[in-house]
């Protein structure tokens, strides 16, 4: 059902300008959802070939992201590593529009491997709490994931193709709870009686209030204390998840990981230290399908310099995550 359009929609025009483009952008989506995976597969290399090609802030941000995530590289690996990232980029988002609106066993069909499957088992009867980073392609983990059992997964409202989005992660039972006090209430339930709970762990919180600053990359991320507050409320155990993307479109390979000790600890920056840590465990896997030109570090602690600045220069992006891991490593040893 369309929302009725207020005062504030009509004043506001990125607003309006949203609303006119979503049906295009349904209608985009629907009609790449018809197109086999193979040819999606080719025609995201190429969308990502050309960001990776011209200056550009995505480019940027993901050039910096990776330089953190792996300071041991030189500037041409690190280089051929985001251009390669770019291309799964382009992959993650052409494919979408299929693993939305296809049947979900057609879905389901191209899983060609669990590992570590036996930790989604729920023997004891207690939920179970799964963590799926924004690596591969996370719309069929979370698809996978509900069709395990009963599960609730916690879902941020998006801006644009809200409605599809919402009737494409229900199709398998899956129930959605917002990222509010409301949906909060609703992963405990769920919890409480057995089931699953999806939860993405790698996006920067809204507010300081239920978050706080914890390592990843070697820089101080702000971090959701929700998992460690709702594992030692439930007792549910806490695991992480995702679906690698196989070669040649062959598929998807389902990985599930333990999470490091600490994830459930009554400290949060222990617990928020240990959840970054797993984020970085599963990306070691296929480091080149991680969202790497989200902006996971928009948010600073006091008097620390931005991160997504400067240039758009490759050597320029590299210097610039090379300075703040310098001075990273210069707070630590102070402290």
């Amino acid at each position: 059902m369309a929302r009725p359009a207020g005062p504030s929609l009509s004043a506001d025009p990125r607003a309006r300008a949203r609303a006119r483009q979503e049906p295009y952008l349904q209608g985009l989506v629907r009609a790449l959802a018809r197109w086999p995976l193979p040819v999606l597969h080719v025609l995201g290399g190429i969308i990502g070939w050309c960001i990776a090609q011209t200056p550009n802030r995505q480019r940027r941000n993901a050039l910096i992201n990776l330089a953190l995530h792996r300071p041991d590289l030189g500037t041409r690996e690190l280089i051929r590593l985001r251009n390669r990232s770019l291309s799964a980029f382009g992959r993650t988002y052409c494919e979408m529009g299929r693993l939305w609106l296809r049947p979900p066993a057609d879905v389901l069909g191209l899983i060609r491997d669990v590992r570590g499957a036996e930790l989604l088992r729920r023997d004891d009867g207690r939920g179970l709490i799964v963590l799926s980073p924004h690596l591969g392609a996370w719309e069929l983990a979370g698809l996978y994931l509900a069709a395990q059992g009963p599960t609730t997964i916690f879902y941020k409202p998006q801006r644009r193709l809200d409605q599809l989005i919402l009737e494409a992660r229900r199709r398998s039972g899956a129930q959605l709870a917002p990222t509010t006090a409301r949906g909060v209430r609703a992963l405990v339930q769920g919890l409480a009686a057995g089931e699953y709970a999806g939860i993405l762990p790698d996006q920067e919180p809204r507010a300081d209030k239920g978050a706080t600053f914890a390592p990843l990359f070697g820089l101080p991320a702000l971090t959701m204390v929700l998992v460690n507050r709702l594992a030692r409320k439930s007792g549910a155990r806490v695991i992480f998840m995702f679906a690698e993307r196989l070669p040649r479109a062959r598929g998807y390979r389902i990985h599930c990981l333990p999470a490091p000790d600490g994830i459930d600890s009554d400290d949060d920056a222990t617990a928020a230290a240990a959840l970054n840590l797993g984020i970085e465990r599963c990306i070691a896997v296929c480091p080149e399908q991680y969202l790497w030109p989200y902006r996971r570090f928009r948010r600073r602690p006091p008097g620390q310099g931005r991160v997504y600045i400067g240039s758009l220069r490759d050597y320029d992006a590299i210097e610039r995550a090379r300075r703040l891991l310098r001075a990273a490593r210069s707070d630590a040893d102070a402290r």
